[in-house]
């Protein structure tokens, strides 16, 4: 608690001093992540732009075709909901009139903010536009690519989903900003792990590409075939977290011939927002390790201020250890 607290001091706009961004180049891989999810929050802006915002019966709304998320967070869904009972719903989803459907909407992205509203019982607020299924995947994509977290293997499998309804790498690279390494490497993995098992692991939000790449080449060799199906189906394999479970197939492919142990988190994985919802971070933890990472277009400013009082804080975390 005392970490969260710290942070929303520093992130309340009153107190924080604002700086040129341009102080603080970012360089390399950060740099081109930030520009990224900045362009793609842009794109799918213009999706919404100069059109009429209204009020739609949820019950009238049916979901995408091709589905982009594992399994929801919940804890960060609940925020969403509570935040919609206490304010309203702040922004609006983007439907399409249903292709196949008369009379129904088909979400384009808002999946969450319509089931906040379903269960809610209130109207969800919406923008309707006429678009092809071309333009509705890549808006989709850019969103939730944006805005919604996905993680990895989420991206990979929306990638592969795509590729299996026809769609060419360019579109597919449209909606998920990535370019033609990157989405060869979504593919690889989607190819060597089936689908079943990918949905048994789930989003594995603390894993990154190449642990992902790493665990596809091992689920790859046939003689670890036999192997995954007697971990994804122990009974104890879902009752872990989803990035236990990844762990779990990850150390039972590697030690060949070893009994499959019940795998202990790596990192527990925590998210914050500011109040004013402009800076969002994420802490990776384990039990050497704390890492933390920010999301936002002005992260950079943010990042280089708590760097500046990192002195600061310390002592105002020592203080608090000798007060306990």
């Amino acid at each position: 608690m005392a970490r969260k607290n710290l942070l929303a001091g520093l992130a309340d706009p009153e107190e924080a001093t604002p700086t040129a961004s341009a102080a603080y180049p970012m360089r390399g891989a950060s740099k081109t992540m930030i520009r990224s999810l900045d362009e793609l929050a842009r794109q799918a802006d213009k999706f919404l732009e100069g059109e009429a915002v209204i009020e739609i019966d949820p019950s009238e709304i049916d979901g995408s075709f091709v589905s982009d998320r594992l399994e929801d967070d919940e804890e960060q869904f609940a925020a969403l909901k509570s935040a919609i009972a206490e304010r309203g719903q702040d922004s609006p989803v983007l439907l399409r009139p249903h292709p196949d459907r008369a009379g129904r909407y088909q979400i384009v992205f808002g999946h969450r903010r319509v089931r906040a509203a379903r269960e809610l019982g209130r109207s969800v607020r919406a923008v309707v536009k006429a678009i092809d299924d071309r333009s509705h995947v890549i808006a989709q994509g850019q969103e939730n690519s944006a805005r919604a977290n996905l993680s990895f293997i989420e991206r990979a499998l929306f990638a592969k989903r795509l590729e299996d309804l026809g769609y060419g790498r360019d579109v597919i690279g449209s909606a998920l900003a990535a370019n033609a390494a990157a989405l060869s490497k979504m593919v690889s993995v989607t190819s060597r792990i089936p689908e079943s098992v990918l949905s048994a692991i789930g989003p594995a939000r603390g894993v990154g590409r190449e642990r992902w790449v790493e665990l596809s080449l091992l689920a790859g060799k046939e003689s670890n075939s036999d192997k995954i199906g007697d971990v994804v189906s122990d009974p104890s394999f879902r009752v872990q977290s989803s990035d236990e479970r990844f762990n779990g197939l990850y150390l039972a492919l590697r030690q060949s011939g070893k009994p499959v142990k019940k795998s202990k988190p790596s990192q527990k994985l925590e998210t914050w927002q500011a109040r004013d919802k402009q800076v969002t971070a994420q802490f990776s933890q384990s039990a050497t390790d704390f890492s933390l990472k920010l999301k936002s277009k002005v992260a950079p400013d943010f990042g280089r201020f708590v760097a500046e009082n990192l002195d600061r804080l310390y002592t105002e975390f020592q203080s608090s250890r000798r007060g306990r």
